[in-house]
């Protein structure tokens, strides 16, 4: 009869616990990549003793060059930018600018504290009326102040989303159309052509008249300046959803086509279980195309508009003109590439969750 060695099982037991944890980092990683952490992955296994020089060659180049890479345009930008007058004068500094991000951000929070006192007040004078048997006085008064910078992001986030999902609604059945019929592909391939190219300051006038003859009333679910950016958003971002989901329909293999008929699905069963499955790679990949055109359109049609959101906040301070609203328009530029990143990643998280695709 022979005894275990008791110093073998625990290097057995360390080396499973030691497996457990690399396992854990590694499924961590699919997700770190999604939301740009990748970086945290090297630093995790070198945490855990997986060859530490190694993973230090790695940490430098996902963290280390990039932030090389910040730090060097920061301090090109705060060299160079006093050399360049406008007729605002010199351009803002990194530091001006991070000043005018904090003023921002203070006055938003006066703004929104405004707004609550004003929201009070109309509670309290509702109630008196109500306690004095006035009821049918009472009324809901709108607080009319100017929208804060967190309320024109805001704006614009959910103008683009609403116009993103109108464009997807209407892009990806037809591209599943495309893909599947060449009479279908014939009859669309024209007008892709034709309209994929057009601006969106073109598509703003005919927009804009268009909502203001059919949307007669102010009294309607949404507001018209909402209306007309939202739909200029999706006459120009449905494109790359309709042309890839084409692509990966098109592109599915035709062994699988052969065995939809052999077992003699319809329709709807074929473009559920077969066709959807295999084109959602692309049809992913053209929906982060048609965010990313989006979000760029909504901001041009902001602006020409004059329409709520970022891009009238830019507009409005290039015509007031004052000495800091250079900063102010570059906090903007900051936050639309900002907010731009972060709705790619919530697209890619999407991507990841329902595909097997690996494309970044």
């Amino acid at each position: 009869m022979s005894t275990a060695d008791p110093q073998f099982e625990a290097d057995a037991a360390r080396e499973a616990r030691r497996a457990r944890l690399f396992t854990r980092i590694n499924t961590a990683d699919k997700w770190l990549q999604v939301i740009g952490f990748a970086w945290l992955t090297p630093v995790l296994k070198a945490a855990a003793g997986d060859n530490p020089r190694a993973q230090v060659g790695e940490i430098w180049r996902q963290l280390g060059v990039p932030v090389l890479a910040i730090v060097a345009f920061l301090m090109m930008w705060g060299t160079l930018a006093p050399t360049v007058q406008t007729s605002l004068g010199a351009i803002p500094g990194p530091a001006q600018v991070w000043e005018e991000a904090v003023n921002l951000h203070d006055d938003a929070l006066a703004k929104a504290a405004r707004a609550e006192q004003f929201q009070a007040q109309v509670d309290a004078r509702n109630q008196r009326l109500i306690d004095a048997g006035r009821a049918d006085e009472v009324r809901d008064v709108p607080y009319t102040g100017a929208p804060s910078y967190y309320q024109q992001i805001w704006t614009s986030i959910q103008t683009v989303f609403f116009g993103f999902m109108i464009a997807t609604v209407i892009a990806v059945p037809l591209g599943i159309a495309a893909g599947l019929s060449a009479t279908a592909n014939a009859a669309l391939n024209p007008l892709i052509q034709i309209f994929k190219p057009v601006s969106p300051l073109a598509w703003l006038p005919i927009v804009t008249m268009v909502v203001s003859a059919v949307y007669t009333t102010n009294d309607g679910l949404f507001a018209k300046s909402f209306l007309v950016s939202a739909i200029t958003v999706t006459l120009c971002s449905l494109w790359p959803t309709l042309i890839n989901t084409a692509l990966g329909v098109a592109s599915i293999d035709k062994d699988l086509v052969s065995v939809s008929k052999v077992l003699k699905m319809n329709t709807w069963t074929k473009i559920t279980k077969l066709v959807l499955p295999s084109a959602l790679p692309l049809i992913f990949t053209g929906l982060r195309l048609s965010l990313g055109v989006g979000w760029m359109v909504l901001i041009a049609a902001e602006m020409l508009a004059q329409n709520p959101g970022l891009g009238k906040f830019v507009w409005d301070e290039f015509q007031n003109g004052s000495s800091s609203s250079l900063a102010k328009i570059m906090v903007a530029v900051f936050t639309i590439g900002i907010i731009g990143f972060l709705l790619d990643r919530v697209m890619y998280a999407l991507q990841s969750l329902f595909t097997f695709s690996n494309n970044r």
